[in-house]
């Protein structure tokens, strides 16, 4: 968040004295870099969001300290550092260059463009080059776009600098037809895979890019690259693509790849293509190997409806075994067929039979492929004892409550319904309900004489616990009293346990035994210090045993440490978010969180790389064994126990 400061450079020195720092001896050994007390005073800086006493640490006679108080902006992201960071793109440490550049770029304002293109320009490191071009994206206008694109890289580190800085800007909607055309080019063999990635990522992730002419480069990367995570990223692309063939190609990749990952984005990008065209890779995607094949292609039928021949589905319905798939199923099913009502009372006994919570949740969630059912689907959510259950029948009704043919006369019972969630306490639908009533394209305004019930139930939430409903509400209430919304500031309540981080190496490793399989984390202490000692005390007290992956998006992640199972559950505090020069790739762990400063006791795991959550969600470990367990996993499979292994010696 960014904070408005009065005081001028020359006063926040004489009022940061305290803080100043001393030059300091050798850094003593330990286990980790935090044995050195003036990098943990910095650390607790960046924690607390003390701009005015961090300042100083930018100017250190040290470079080690230069650069970690750079880095401490990159989580702080208040404008007032801009000027010093900017005075450290020419700083003699190449590592201090290079951490001013990721700080400028995670602070995003446009002020540091002009700087960082001259600097780019004289910069003779390319690892430093690279960092800067990236940084570019994330401030650019289209002054910084059309530099990117006619940059010329010397080096392979800046060609991938080149690359994700095109992506950075692209994902703000800071593109051109020259920008695009360089991102073509790009995925050729030839290049280095981080340049062909970034390229990738650049041309799926761009809002409203036409990448229609460059159709026969996307297809040839899609299909030949030797790298899966290429391969898949440019058949997102193709989603975008506009051609009469497009069925043809996309089908042949999602029935042919040898990687679920690019299986399942193929028939993500099939949008808009008839049934019948995509027919048979669709009836093939519910019956992959790869349990995320199987449910990403159910979540677009459910999505797709429109034309889906309900024989193929109930044949195809006998011979899937797992609950997420065929209650998708079942949905299209009852949306499409004549006989919704008959078969409705032959699908609510898999929900009155299921034993399961989590399969039990997703049955009930494929009733709502008829409207007629939502009274029962509101009296099993507000009867519900399992959160997870209460939780998808909230899912359920606003899955109806969105269709476009939503029958009008049933507005008002809707509305009913979620006003009753608002009221019934629980924080899931207290925070459903909300979003709901809050959504425009549902137009509820009309149905409430007053906004009190939406006030009352703020009161009754409990901070920093409930940030996530309360932020939910307060956007509703701002919302219908025509207020332009402000995000409630979570209050700082967990600081660092130093005793704990020296405690813990910098090749900690981690056990996450789970029903499928073993999975080994290996701790990244030193870029996040709060966070892993966070998950390190909760994993001493056995927080994670016996919980459940209560979220897993196929090809995107995996979701745990939720004590509610629905996702809706958090600790009695909240930690800072911890932003380091690190990447989202395959099994990299990161925190789970409702917004900046909110982080608490839920984690994910990376199917693949997921370049959109650099810089937003704190990275604190990566998987080190058992990635293919990661990708067998599926909503409902238990976590055993998590321990931490003895240190490797």
């Amino acid at each position: 968040m960014k904070k408005i400061h009065t005081l001028g450079f020359g006063l926040l020195l004489l009022s940061a004295c305290q803080y100043l720092p001393q030059q300091s001896q050798e850094q003593p050994a330990g286990l980790n870099k935090f044995t050195d007390p003036q990098l943990q005073q910095i650390y607790t800086l960046q924690d607390e969001r003390k701009t005015a006493d961090l300042l100083p640490f930018l100017q250190h006679g040290k470079h080690t300290y230069r650069q970690e108080a750079a880095l401490a902006f990159a989580s702080v992201q208040d404008t007032l550092a801009i000027p010093q960071l900017l005075s450290l793109l020419t700083d003699t440490s190449t590592i201090v260059r290079s951490a001013a550049a990721y700080a400028l770029g995670q602070v995003g304002d446009k002020k540091a463009e002009n700087a960082l293109i001259r600097h780019i320009e004289h910069e003779a490191r390319p690892q430093v080059q690279a960092e800067m071009l990236e940084a570019l994206g994330k401030v650019a206008t289209p002054v910084g776009v059309d530099f990117l694109a006619n940059f010329k890289p010397r080096t392979p580190e800046a060609t991938a600098g080149q690359t994700w800085g095109l992506y950075r800007a692209g994902s703000r909607q800071q593109f051109s037809p020259k920008s695009l055309a360089v991102g073509a080019e790009l995925l050729a063999e030839q290049n280095p895979f981080e340049a062909r990635l970034g390229a990738a990522h650049f041309l799926a992730r761009s809002p409203k890019a036409d990448i229609t002419p460059h159709r026969q480069q996307l297809i040839t990367t899609a299909t030949s690259d030797p790298e899966a995570e290429v391969r898949m990223a440019a058949a997102q692309a193709l989603g975008k693509v506009r051609a009469i063939d497009k069925g043809r190609f996309l089908s042949g990749i999602a029935q042919s790849d040898p990687d679920y990952r690019v299986r399942l984005s193929a028939i993500r990008s099939m949008t808009g293509l008839e049934y019948n065209e995509i027919k048979t890779a669709l009836l093939a995607g519910l019956q992959d190997k790869n349990i995320n094949t199987a449910v990403a292609t159910s979540e677009f039928l459910l999505a797709n409806p429109q034309g889906v021949n309900i024989t193929d589905m109930q044949q195809v319905l006998t011979k899937i075994q797992d609950a997420r798939v065929r209650s998708n199923v079942i949905w299209v099913i009852l949306k499409n067929s004549p006989a919704r009502d008959f078969l409705s009372e032959r699908y609510k006994s898999y929900f009155e039979n299921a034993t399961n919570p989590y399969d039990k949740a997703q049955f009930l969630k494929a009733l709502s492929g008829n409207y007629n059912n939502y009274n029962y689907i509101a009296d099993a959510m507000f009867a519900a004892k399992e959160p997870v259950i209460a939780t998808t029948g909230m899912d359920a009704l606003l899955l109806m409550r969105t269709q476009p043919d939503f029958p009008k006369a049933m507005e008002a019972d809707f509305a009913a319904i979620f006003k009753k969630a608002v009221g019934s306490g629980d924080v899931a639908l207290v925070g459903m309900g909300a979003g709901a009533i809050r959504d425009p394209k549902l137009n509820l305004r009309s149905y409430y004489n007053d906004y009190g019930f939406l006030a009352q139930a703020q009161q009754k939430l409990q901070l920093p616990r409930d940030m996530e409903t309360n932020i939910e509400l307060q956007r509703t209430l701002d919302y219908l009293n025509n207020k332009e919304s402000v995000a409630p500031e979570n209050p700082f309540t967990h600081p660092i346990d130093w005793t704990l981080v020296a405690t813990i190496s910098t090749n900690q490793q981690v056990e996450l035994q789970t029903e499928k399989g073993l999975i080994v984390l290996e701790l990244f202490v030193e870029d996040a210090p709060g966070s892993v000692a966070n998950f390190v005390e909760l994993t001493k007290k056995n927080f994670f045993d016996g919980l459940y992956f209560h979220r897993v998006v196929p090809n995107f992640v995996a979701q745990g440490g939720d004590k509610r199972g629905d996702g809706w559950g958090s600790s009695e505090y909240s930690i800072r978010s911890e932003f380091a020069p690190l990447h989202y790739r395959e099994g990299y762990v990161g925190m789970a969180s409702a917004g900046k400063d909110t982080e608490s006791n839920q984690w994910f795991i990376t199917h693949s790389p997921a370049p959109h959550l650099d810089g937003r969600y704190t990275i604190f470990a990566k998987v080190v064994e058992g990635m293919g367990v990661v990708h067998q996993l599926k909503i409902g499979d238990k976590i055993n126990y998590v321990k931490l292994r003895a240190p490797m010696q």
